[in-house]
Order: structure tokens, then sequence, then C-alpha cells
């Protein structure tokens, strides 16, 4: 019997545990050329069990002047912005500010993200043209309804809790998604030539991260199966009757 419940215990987490592996703070479309107008989907999911999101605050690069946030039901959003050491000149007009971090709050009643759920919260945004070639890391604090919070401010992809994070490529180049590498390369790496899952027009993009996550859906569901077939055939030898010696 003993057996039997280790064998069930490896079956359950095989199946859990893919869909796990995947859910983190993350920014869609992850490669965007220096200097262009996008929109960035900042998704965030809900990973407590009897808890839901209840506020997210995320820390902006240097260099973001000017951000507009969609209106997400359910959600208030505040922007901070900090004085520029030194005023810059866009479109004919003196800019002496930045944003430098964005609160969501959610309010309710909808756009509740319990266990299991996740939201997006749009963004329009001009990439600095001085950030080409550089990985833009958009440190974020999550706040849960029991007190949880969780730190997605690591360096490196492969932590626990890695940052958001964007590829700024080259002016005049495509807004991508880049399959595979959903948060880009770590911080202070060069943006690689991207080799892309989909594209569009450097001037806007909205969602166009549809293949990158239908993958990574499709290779959690093939390790899933493998590991079930594996604890069943686990399961099936213990239920063998013993040949008497």
């Amino acid at each position: 019997m003993k057996r039997r419940y280790i064998a069930t215990l490896v079956v359950a987490g095989a199946l859990l545990a893919p869909g796990r592996a995947f859910a983190h703070v993350s920014l869609h479309p992850n490669t965007i050329p220096a200097g262009a107008f996008a929109t960035i989907d900042v998704r965030v999911p809900g990973e407590q069990q009897g808890a839901y999101v209840k506020k997210v605050a995320m820390l902006v690069p240097p260099g973001f002047t000017g951000v507009d946030f969609a209106n997400v039901p359910g959600w208030s959003t505040k922007l901070i912005e900090t004085k520029l050491s030194t005023p810059v000149t866009e479109g004919g007009e003196t800019i002496d500010t930045q944003v430098s971090q964005i609160v969501w709050t959610w309010t309710g009643p909808s756009g509740k993200v319990e266990d299991g759920q996740f939201i997006e919260f749009p963004l329009s945004v001009a990439i600095p043209a001085s950030a080409s070639g550089k990985a833009l890391e958009f440190k974020t604090v999550q706040t849960y309804s029991n007190g949880q919070v969780v730190h997605w401010i690591e360096p490196s992809l492969e932590a626990e809790h890695p940052a958001p994070r964007i590829n700024v490529t080259a002016k005049g180049g495509l807004v991508e998604e880049v399959a595979g590498d959903e948060a880009g390369p770590a911080a202070g790496q060069s943006a690689p030539a991207a080799s892309v899952s989909k594209s569009s027009p450097s001037s806007q993009s909205s969602g166009s991260s549809g293949s990158s996550g239908e993958g990574l859906a499709i290779a959690a569901l093939l390790v899933g199966v493998l590991a079930l077939a594996t604890a069943g055939l686990a399961l099936i030898r213990l239920r063998r009757p013993r040949v008497p010696q």
C-alpha cells in the first residue's frame, strides 16, 4: 500500500509540475527595437491557493519619459514619476520627468486573479533610443490577499523569480516575440539577433505571444504524459503478484 501511495504521488506531481514551471510575471512581446512605439502586455499569474492578486508594483528602467496605460476593469493604475537630471526635447517639447514606477491595485469586483489564472496590463511606451542592444529589467513585486509577497527581481533567467525583461534591438527593426526565451537574455547581456516566432511593424504590437505560449503548453503536456506513463508502469509492476520462491 505504501508503494502504491508513493506511485500515486508521482503521477499527481508529474501532472501539476509542468503547468507551474512557466508561470511568472513576464512581458509580451519580449523583443523591441530602440526608438519604437509599442504596446507591451504585463502578464501576471495568480499562484497562491485560497488567495488572489491584490497589488502589482513594477519598477521602470530609466529613459521612459512617456507611458500610457489601458483601463483594466477592477484595477486602478498609478504612475510614479521622477525628475530627469538632464531634461530632454521630444517633438519640440522639453521633458524633465520620467516614469520610474507603475502600481496596479485591485479594486474589484471584476478582474480578480486567483490561483491558476492570469491577467494582462497593457502599456503603450516609446523604447529609449539609448537602450539599443540591452536587456531591460522591469523588477516587479506582487502582493497577494493573504499577505504573501513575491519579488520578481532576480537577474538570472534560471532563477525561481526572474525579473521581467525585454530585449532592445537596433533601431528600425521589428517588434518580435522570441520563442523559447520568454523573459529575454540575462541583464547586462546584449540582446541577440532574433530567431522569431512572430513579428509585427515596430510602430505597434498587441498580444503577439500566442505561438510562444502554445509551444510552452505543448512541451509541458508532453513532459506530463511521459511522466504519467512512467509512473503508470511502476504502479503496474507493484500490483503484480509475487511468485513464491
